[in-house]
């Protein structure tokens, strides 16, 4: 055995259970026989022979154990120097490499600092695999946070996923490792080889890849993001200017995966660069303004939607490339397209290459299972009370508006994360410090985390999805809120379907579904929605869900529509709902376009797309949808005839908008409904008419208003109110 080397510490190389590799591997000061001396060591289990170049100077290494440890010791050497390794397998061929261990660390203390802090916001530049150049020379620096761990090593196909030949420095109480590997170059695929305390050995996924294996496979593909040409700068110049308040909000929601399927291909999902053309044309045909899309981040479950992430940094291959992301929304900003991506902050998944348990213990998420396991969807909970995992979060966030110019982000599930008790009996959670069911933590966390966005990226969209009444959570920070810009008002969506889906002749006793809405429409800045949640899982399409004949049904899902765009409030609809889809959404499945060869889906079709354009041509219908001043009921009770009536204001005074609401199939002849003001009241908005596949009833373009006070207004117009449809006025003076 050579003297330079204890037993100890040669064995635990080869069996891949040293802590600290950088120890035994690399250059070394040794004692020898001869005095104070250098010895290079290295563990190339594929070698057969090994030989060091530096100083000029060539020497064969010895092959002390034959498993691939070898060692050259330079009696002559006092100084560190230079050098290179030249490795032979046994079929002769040779290859030259850079010592990985003659490397110093690369991680700043600085870094370490504001990571332990939870104040590192570009820990994505940091951990996971970067091409990097260090002391001159060329490779990937590799960091992972796995504290617990015995021993972290990287592995992957350039080391046949062997975690014996790459094992990794810990930086001490930190609890990141890292590893500079000289020579690697993007493309290649890797994993984490952790070796926990009990000694499991286990591959994991890295959870800052910026891109991952097509699934079912699971690793890491190793990629810099800086190849991306973005031509959208002057978008993103009018976004940090935008008072997103005041302005237009119609958002199409999509799966990607499922909007439009190419048969002739084996079914396949359309890629993120088809999506720019095809997809980002037909919403702005049909005059939507965002579109948000359900998780692009690497799942691996199709099935899941995208609502269980393993890879929070990666689009999903399933589309595309990173950079054909890039591209879709390059090209959805140069036609004057938001993008929204949904995001799930809440809760990940138990699969074994992915956050749970990473080191082999609780790391990401909560140890007790009260707190750490979400009973709905067998998924695991963030611990929000841990400052690194708290980073990794905030930082994903930012990174999605850094990397890929995004406009905004849903946040998926913000209800169960607001409270300890969430879908939860009494003696399974576990009270805050002050023995309440609010999470205080998951609380800090949101405000850190909208502060942070909004600091670093105005005029960007911070939307809540949250189903109770929780206040303030559209409300900044610094008034107390949880400083989201927008919540979806599931409140609104659920009594109004409840509504819609009565037969009419019952409506009557339940107008209050209609109008309780009203009561706190301005306590949030909020999104009316209809969107997937509400067309799967046994529920029904929109269009299903509507009462009566098919004629019925497609008028009364115009009506609905109507309603919405009416109501204060910023909308959202999800795919398909534009041209009456009849079966239930399916993530698996193309949306059925053929449906569109029938007229009255066509018809539907085109007053979806004449509503898009009433709406943003009208600022009475978006620049007040917080303010209570930009509303004002004309008449709520008349439940006998099922007819509602009320004004859209525009915020800095204006014409006001009249809307109309007939929600029973009688039509209403000479119906007047009281105006605020003498003039002329134009029809410009008719739900029946016959181009929308209506009965074609309606008002002859439009009617002076009678100096009769009516309904508190006034004046009134006397109107011909058509079955099952919403008719809107623009006040013209003249």
């Amino acid at each position: 055995m050579n003297p330079t080397l204890s037993e100890t510490d040669l064995y635990q190389i080869l069996e891949g259970t040293h802590h600290d590799p950088f120890q035994v591997l690399g250059m070394h000061a040794v004692h020898t026989p001869e005095g104070l001396s250098i010895a290079i060591r290295a563990f190339l289990p594929e070698a057969q022979s090994v030989c060091v170049q530096g100083d000029g100077a060539e020497q064969e290494m010895n092959r002390i154990h034959p498993d691939g440890f070898f060692e050259a010791v330079f009696p002559d050497q006092k100084e560190p120097f230079s050098y290179r390794l030249t490795a032979t397998d046994a079929s002769g061929q040779s290859r030259q490499l850079v010592d990985p261990y003659a490397f110093p660390p690369f991680l700043s203390d600085y870094d370490l600092h504001l990571f332990a802090e939870g104040n590192h916001h570009h820990i994505y530049d940091r951990l996971g695999a970067h091409p990097f150049t260090h002391q001159g020379i060329s490779g990937i620096a590799f960091s992972v946070w796995a504290p617990a761990s015995e021993r972290v090593s990287v592995v992957g196909d350039f080391n046949q996923w062997d975690g014996r030949v790459h094992p990794m420095r810990s930086r001490g109480s930190s609890g990141v490792w890292e590893l500079f590997i000289p020579g690697l170059q993007p493309g290649a695929l890797y994993k984490f080889e952790i070796r926990s305390q009990d000694g499991a050995t286990f591959p994991k996924s890295d959870p800052y890849a910026f891109r991952m294996e097509h699934r079912p496979q699971t690793a890491g593909v190793i990629h810099s993001l800086n190849e991306a040409i973005w031509t959208d700068q002057d978008w993103l110049d009018r976004r940090s200017q935008a008072d997103l308040l005041r302005s237009p909000m119609s958002i199409y929601e999509v799966h990607p995966g499922a909007w439009r399927r190419i048969p002739e291909e084996n079914n396949r999902p359309p890629t993120y660069r088809e999506l720019a053309h095809d997809l980002v044309a037909y919403v702005k045909e049909m005059g939507y303004t965002h579109i948000e899309l359900m998780p692009v981040m690497e799942h691996p479950l199709d099935e899941s939607w995208g609502y269980q992430i393993t890879g929070y940094f990666a689009p999903t291959s399933r589309y595309g490339t990173p950079e054909d992301f890039q591209y879709f929304v390059n090209h959805c900003h140069n036609n004057d397209i938001s993008v929204i991506l949904d995001w799930v902050p809440a809760h990940f998944p138990t699969d074994a290459h992915g956050l749970a348990t990473f080191d082999g213990t609780a790391l990401y998420e909560h140890a007790d299972p009260r707190q750490g396991a979400h009973p709905d969807w067998g998924t695991l909970i963030f611990n929000y009370g841990r400052n690194e995992v708290k980073n990794f979060l905030i930082a994903n966030a930012l990174f999605w508006f850094e990397k890929y110019h995004i406009d905004g982000l849903r946040v998926d599930a913000v209800a169960s994360m607001l409270y300890l008790d969430y879908s939860r009996p009494a003696d399974a959670w576990v009270p805050n410090s002050f023995g309440g069911r609010e999470n205080l933590e998951a609380i800090a966390f949101m405000k850190t985390l909208n502060e942070a966005v909004h600091a670093q990226f105005p005029g960007v969209l911070m939307v809540a999805e949250e189903s109770t009444s929780w206040p303030g959570v559209s409300r900044p920070t610094y008034l107390g809120g949880l400083g989201f810009g927008f919540k979806w008002n599931m409140g609104w969506m659920n009594d109004v379907l409840d509504f819609m889906e009565k037969d009419p002749i019952h409506r009557k006793f339940h107008q209050d579904s209609l109008t309780f809405g009203l009561l706190y429409a301005f306590h949030e800045n909020f999104i009316l929605v209809l969107s997937h949640d509400e067309v799967v899982h046994g529920k029904r399409s929109l269009l299903d869900k509507m009462p009566g004949d098919v004629w019925q049904k497609f008028a009364n899902l115009r009506l609905f529509y109507g309603y919405m765009f009416g109501h204060p409030g910023k909308k959202l609809l999800f795919m398909g709902s534009e041209f009456g889809q009849w079966r239930e959404w399916d993530a698996l499945n193309s949306l059925d376009w053929h449906l569109l060869e029938h007229e009255d889906h066509r018809q539907l079709q085109r007053f979806v797309k004449d509503l898009n354009r009433f709406y943003t041509s009208h600022p009475a219908l978006y620049e007040s949808d917080s303010d209570p001043a930009g509303f004002e009921w004309i008449d709520f009770h008349d439940t006998n005839q099922g007819v509602l009536a009320f004004l859209r204001r525009p915020f800095e005074g204006g014409p006001p908008v009249v809307f109309v609401y007939n929600f029973t199939p009688v039509p209403r002849m000479g119906y007047r409904v009281g105006v605020p003001s003498p003039g002329y009241y134009r029809e410009t908005l008719n739900s029946d008419a016959d181009l929308y596949g209506g009965s074609n009833l309606g008002n002859l373009g439009g009617l002076p208003a009678d100096e009769i006070p009516w309904q508190g207004q006034s004046c009134s117009i006397q109107i011909t109110l058509p079955p099952l449809a919403v008719v809107a006025f623009d006040w013209d003076p003249a």
